[in-house]
């Protein structure tokens, strides 16, 4: 048997044989594009919604937020549950949760009963996400098997908003929002299990869950992500949203104190003493908060200024999802053969943020054609950029420490796509002197929302690029082992991963 430290005892678990690497990969990753996807289905819904639950602008915004609130607020404990008592059946727990939820979505009569089934979906997803991208670190071997299935992951993770557009579109014009919940039922239900009879069950590193930092961290993040919700519809100067930010920056202020004196921290505080690994969570939270005004305004502006209907809006983002896996498949090749991560990386960035500038000269009299090659190199960039922002990001863990590690990935996500919300949301209603969310098809609502959408833009490939920027500057140039991430401890109860 293995020990981790003297903090926590590890757990072995008996496994009968391992199962084959490509059914684990797909188990992950139909659950990570279920989880990604449910954030921006439900956007271009979100006008049938309010019709049939009569719902007010201020309560419809709370269908997306509620989601987004619940998942950020709670990922630092979901992924330190997954560490603490065992990945896969944290991972199959958050499962069950987020399918029966899109259950109750699906069928609530009410807007109170919708933004519930929302939050719980939340929950369920900030249990199972951390937890599926350790499960795929630990169950294929470091090399170019490993950064294959980063590749892959990272095809979904970034793609998966544009999926969802796509998806929200299609289900909306050929049967109703309802929809976009249900069809989560059925697949769910096969991950789940697929999960059961494939998922290894890894070895446990049983230790006690530091409560006084879980709650601090739990409520200082929702408190956090609240800010930057609230800022996107009240403003930065909102009594509510400065309140938000000073309490969430207090509660994880106190946080990091309470981290650094215990021996069993839910957030292992050495994990940012490696310079790559913390250069490649904030280059990642930049990265996506930029991407948050390729999705928030290009779907207004096919629909507003291009006259397309939601179906027609989504399928033009099928682009940027061919575009990611694309160069995702060819930079895994070049990660498989050592390539440099900082390289890798900055190119990637250099990419999107062209893209977005791009974005930026769009005019009231834009075609589609003009368009089109924008959002090409946006998700070319994309693709580039996040499998070595995410393989820093896990790589060189130790396995008590991966779900963690993977954890921190996704509040990256969580909170980059939060901060770009708020931030371009501000640009665009100061620089159009109006609503982010224009109405109308008039010549002088178009002007205005073009105005404000190409500030936006200008404002997210800045952002894109100060994420470039500390890539240069900050990350080692000479990669350490880059592509040799944790695995799970192996225990003389587990012969086939011991290679026996």
């Amino acid at each position: 048997m293995s020990t981790s430290s003297s903090s926590s005892v590890t757990v072995p678990v008996q496994r009968a044989a391992r199962p084959h690497t490509t059914i684990i990969l797909a188990v992950v990753l139909m659950a990570q594009l279920m989880l990604v996807l449910d954030m921006a289905i439900v956007n271009i819904a979100l006008p049938d919604i309010k019709e049939g639950l009569h719902m007010s602008p201020s309560g419809l915004s709370w269908v997306v937020n509620a989601y987004t609130l619940a998942f950020g607020g709670l990922l630092l404990l979901g992924a330190r549950a997954g560490d603490v008592l065992g990945r896969r059946w944290v991972f199959i727990t958050g499962l069950a949760m987020f399918t029966l939820a899109s259950l109750a979505g699906g069928l609530a009569q009410t807007a109170t009963l919708l933004l519930a089934a929302r939050a719980a979906q939340g929950v369920g997803a900030a249990l199972a996400a951390p937890s599926a991208l350790a499960l795929l670190m630990g169950s294929v071997r470091p090399g170019r098997e490993q950064t294959r299935a980063i590749g892959w992951y990272t095809v979904v993770s970034a793609g998966g908003a544009a999926v969802g557009l796509i998806a929200g579109g299609v289900l909306t014009s050929i049967a109703s929002w309802r929809w976009i919940f249900f069809v989560n039922v059925p697949i769910g239900a096969v991950i789940l299990v697929l999960a059961v009879w494939t998922l290894p069950a890894m070895t446990r590193h049983r230790s006690r869950i530091d409560v006084t930092g879980a709650v601090l961290a739990t409520v200082g993040m929702s408190s956090l992500v609240y800010g930057f919700i609230r800022a996107a519809s009240d403003g930065w100067t909102d009594l509510g949203t400065t309140g938000a930010f000073g309490i969430g920056v207090l509660l994880l202020v106190a946080f990091v104190a309470v981290e650094l004196r215990i021996g069993n921290p839910v957030v292992p505080l050495h994990l940012f003493a490696d310079r790559q690994r913390s250069t490649a969570y904030l280059a990642r939270l930049l990265l996506v908060a930029g991407a948050m005004g390729t999705f928030f305004f290009m779907s207004q502006f096919m629909q507003l200024v291009l006259g397309w209907t939601p179906w027609q809006s989504g399928l033009a983002f099928l682009p940027i999802p061919v575009s990611i896996f694309a160069a995702s498949q060819i930079v895994a090749r070049f990660l498989a053969h050592r390539a440099s991560i900082r390289s890798i990386a900055a190119v990637g960035l250099l990419a999107a943020s062209a893209g977005l500038f791009w974005m930026s000269t769009l005019s009231a009299t834009s075609t589609y054609g003009q368009l089109l090659p924008a959002l090409v190199l946006f998700g070319l960039g994309n693709g580039a950029a996040f499998i070595p922002l995410t393989s820093a990001g896990v790589a060189n863990v130790a396995p008590e420490d991966s779900g963690v590690a993977s954890g921190l990935v996704n509040v990256t996500q969580q909170l980059g796509g939060s901060l770009g919300l708020a931030v371009l949301v501000t640009i665009f209603a100061t620089a159009g002197h109006g609503s982010a969310a224009v109405t109308g098809a008039s010549s002088r609502a178009i002007e205005i929302f073009v105005t404000g959408a190409d500030r936006g833009f200008l404002a997210a490939g800045l952002l894109a690029s100060a994420a470039l920027l500390l890539v240069l500057l900050l990350m080692p140039a000479t990669d350490p082992n880059p592509t040799r991430a944790s695995r799970p401890a192996v225990t003389d109860e587990d012969p086939v991963a011991a290679g026996r």
